[in-house]
């Protein structure tokens, strides 16, 4: 027989089940499940406010938008920028954001650690594209292109601490020109060396040179020092920061960190502290141990070669042969060049200082490190430093209180009355249809006054006029902003007035 308590919680069950199944009880359930229903909408309403409330609206860390106003400044910098290239035969490309992971691998040092790289979506490791050149040398190796001139402008990604007073932001956006191909030596190197020139003597950016080295004589000169080859790379990334840290800091960064012997790095500082022209080079000739070291000697013979296509250039002052200068990325195997503003008294003491905005060299292996075969393609190639450059332009626009016009229209469409709207319209889609840039209010009754304080506001030159006394006459009249002098112009001739003095302004 079963235990008493056993029976009590049949009983209980029982009478439970009958409960649940009466009417009173769907009432019960519904009171319930309304209840919680409230509770969770409740709930759900509540937890975005909380949430909001915490939220604060900012761009992410190293990004920034960029107002009508400083995409004006932008605009003009990527226009010259991008004018010079094609002034010199290059072709636009441009590829995709992010690459195959794979793709971008072992091809930075040990800036790889600064690569993005994205969530896996199903299948195929990501990364943002670190520059525009490993990209490049990926389509040259895809496509079997063996011979190019390009030039590319796009944004990249890298994920280092941001100093954004200096131009230095995790996003930013490079301005790329290559030419890929085998050709004789130092023709195609010097070519982008005056380009360079070029650009930052049009953008009027104050006085700069330019410092070049070559690979070959760095991994020479680390050779005859005594550095252990596993360790070039390593020590090339450290003797790249000394425009940014002092010798003495570098040296303890290879000894103490890297693991060089105290006196190898002491050799080292006695070569990098060299720069000079092309005495200097003749003078690296004659050094007893660098002119024992084969590559050391063919990269000074294709810099002694290199300087005298400067010269023929007319732009050899420009450049510094400075054996400092070392370019971290694994993939250069040959010249390389950084551009730096020599910076004035007053920039020095406000301690504004952009570090280089303009840089490049010879990368022949890359392609061969796509192509199945290992095929290569000898390239040489520049980046300009667009977000550097911009934060110059701005700071000196700040400084002398430059006001930019961030439209470009041309004529305004305006009237003294009431109910001219469609006579509005008629007239700016003439004027639009002839390629003149023109504007209106979009108001049907808008007030004279505040349509010509707009044009004053926003820069543009001319108003056309139309009211009650012009529909009768067929003319309309044309209002210089800066003179505020009119003139009746007939109807049919507004359009060729208009060109006429927009092409002599």
């Amino acid at each position: 027989m079963p235990p008493f308590g056993f029976l009590h919680m049949r009983a209980w069950a029982s009478l439970f089940g009958q409960l649940l199944r009466s009417p009173r009880a769907v009432c019960i359930r519904e009171v319930h499940f309304h209840s919680q229903f409230a509770e969770a909408v409740l709930t759900s309403q509540l937890k975005p406010q909380q949430e909001k409330s915490n939220f604060i609206i900012k761009t992410p860390k190293g990004t920034r938008d960029l107002s009508p106003q400083q995409m004006v400044v932008r605009e003009k910098i990527l226009d010259m920028v991008v004018g010079c290239f094609k002034r010199h035969g290059a072709k636009r490309l441009d590829t995709p954001a992010f690459e195959l992971k794979e793709m971008l691998t072992e091809k930075y040092g040990e800036d790889s650690g600064l690569i993005y790289d994205l969530k896996d979506q199903g299948g195929e490791l990501l990364s943002l594209r670190y520059d525009l050149t490993v990209p490049f040398a990926r389509y040259l190796a895809m496509n079997k292109v063996k011979k190019m001139k390009r030039y590319h402008v796009g944004k990249v990604w890298r994920r280092e601490s941001p100093t954004i007073v200096q131009g230095r932001y995790r996003e930013f956006c490079q301005c790329d020109f290559d030419i890929a191909g085998q050709f004789d030596p130092m023709i195609p190197d010097a070519e982008c060396l005056k380009i360079m020139c070029e650009i930052l003597s049009g953008l009027q950016l104050g006085d700069f040179i330019i410092k070049v080295n070559d690979r070959r004589i760095l991994d020479g000169m680390f050779a005859v020092c005594g550095v252990p080859e596993s360790k070039f790379h390593a020590i090339c990334s450290s003797i790249d920061k000394l425009d940014k840290i002092s010798w003495k800091d570098v040296r303890h960064e290879i000894v103490a960190k890297k693991g060089l012997a105290p006196e190898v790095a002491d050799r080292i500082g006695d070569y990098v502290q060299c720069h000079g022209g092309v005495s200097l080079i003749e003078q690296m000739f004659q050094d007893p141990r660098l002119s024992q070291n084969k590559q050391a000697l063919d990269g000074l013979g294709d810099l002694r070669l290199l300087f005298e296509y400067l010269t023929l250039f007319g732009i050899a002052e420009k450049i510094s042969f400075d054996l400092s200068l070392a370019r971290g990325l694994d993939y250069y195997t040959g010249v390389i060049y950084e551009a730096v503003l020599l910076q004035t008294p007053a920039q020095a003491q406000e301690s504004f200082n952009v570090g280089s905005v303009a840089a490049g060299g010879r990368y022949d292996k890359l392609v061969g490190m796509f192509d199945p075969k290992g095929h290569k393609v000898p390239c040489v190639g520049l980046s300009i430093g667009v977000e550097r450059i911009f934060s110059i332009v701005e700071q000196r626009m700040k400084t002398f209180g430059q006001k930019i016009r961030t439209t470009e229209t041309q004529v305004f469409v305006a009237t003294p009355q009431k109910n001219f709207i469609h006579e509005r319209l008629k007239l700016i889609a003439e004027l639009w249809d002839a390629g003149i840039k023109a504007e209106l209010l979009y108001k049907n009754n808008p007030k004279l006054l505040t349509q010509l304080h707009y044009c004053e506001d926003m820069g543009i030159p001319l108003v056309v006029i139309i009211g009650e006394q012009e529909m009768k006459e067929g003319i309309i009249k044309l209002r210089s902003v800066a003179s505020r002098e009119e003139v009746a112009i007939k109807r049919e001739n507004l359009v060729a007035e208009i060109q006429k003095r927009l092409s002599e302004s």
